[in-house]
């Protein structure tokens, strides 16, 4: 078996990974080559902020392909098709043949967030019966619990959540934050995501741990501002959905955000504060080079 990496433009990605798969591949992933860089494009659903093209600029197309796979007629008669140029050939490597499943759930461990809170994947058992454990399977959404990002927003909601609180998890994922939010304590807690199995997944979960919490699509999100607005996804699109989050927070609430680095942080508090000065933020907490940007609006 082997994996294939192509780099592809904004028009023809989507379309090469359909075509490769039709032509035989096992699988392909889409991503942004330029993530986590000064070029990186945001791409987000949020009503009146829909970006013009749902395409990153240069993508990174991945496949994984039997060693007898033709790539390069597979390619030749998607480039015809399609009339765009041929992609650049990133590498191939030669995958061995695993279970991948058990791979996977064999990387997603027990994670122990603070003295109480604990992520806790459905295949493991309990490792404190007595803690908060929060039990999650990823399914198909982003979220496990494990990246440092997720544990600055899921240690602050542990130290500062109150039982009146109403708590909004924006790009909920799994649903990881909401759910914990209200394990923690919160009155209410809701979520929403751009990505339908994602809201459906961060349902199924609310379910497994006996929580009450609503998830949501961005166009059915109801109308309403919240005590704790938490975003857990990148500087860029935190920095274009500034003004969505900031309506979300009412008088006196607080907001989270993270999935910033360190070099970040600054950029990402200024677009904050260049539209609303109420809201004052600031780097709560760092791990490894990611930090949480915590404030609350006068």
């Amino acid at each position: 078996m082997r994996q294939i990496k192509i780099l592809a433009d904004e028009r023809s990605a989507e379309a090469l990974s359909d075509m490769l798969m039709d032509a035989g591949a096992l699988s392909a992933t889409i991503e942004d080559a330029d993530a986590e860089s000064t070029d990186e494009k945001p791409l987000y659903g949020e009503p009146g902020l829909e970006p013009d093209n749902c395409a990153w600029p240069r993508s990174i197309v991945s496949i994984l392909a039997d060693d007898d796979f033709d790539l390069e007629t597979s390619l030749a008669i998607a480039v015809k098709a399609l009339k765009c140029e041929k992609p650049e050939l990133l590498g191939t490597e030669e995958v061995e043949d695993a279970d991948w499943v058990r791979i996977t759930q064999a990387q997603f461990q027990p994670t122990q967030v603070s003295d109480r809170l604990w992520i806790v994947p459905t295949w493991h058992d309990l490792p404190n019966e007595d803690a908060i454990n929060v039990r999650l399977d990823p399914g198909v959404a982003f979220g496990t619990g494990s990246h440092p990002t997720t544990h600055l927003c899921l240690q602050w909601l542990d130290a500062n959540v109150k039982a009146t609180d109403r708590v909004l998890d924006y790009g909920c994922g799994t649903g990881i934050l909401a759910i914990a939010a209200k394990l923690v304590g919160a009155a209410e807690v809701a979520g929403t995501d751009i990505d339908p199995q994602a809201v459906e997944a961060a349902g199924d979960n609310a379910l497994m741990n006996h929580v009450e919490a609503k998830f949501y699509l961005p166009d059915d999100m109801p109308e309403g501002t919240y005590d704790i607005v938490v975003a857990n996804i990148l500087a860029n699109p935190l920095k274009l959905l500034a003004p969505a989050l900031l309506g979300r927070v009412k008088q006196g609430g607080a907001l989270v955000l993270s999935g910033v680095l360190a070099k970040q942080a600054e950029e990402v508090i200024a677009a904050y504060q260049a539209i609303d000065p109420a809201v004052k933020l600031s780097v709560w907490r760092q791990e490894e080079d990611w930090v949480c940007i915590a404030g609350r609006r006068a």
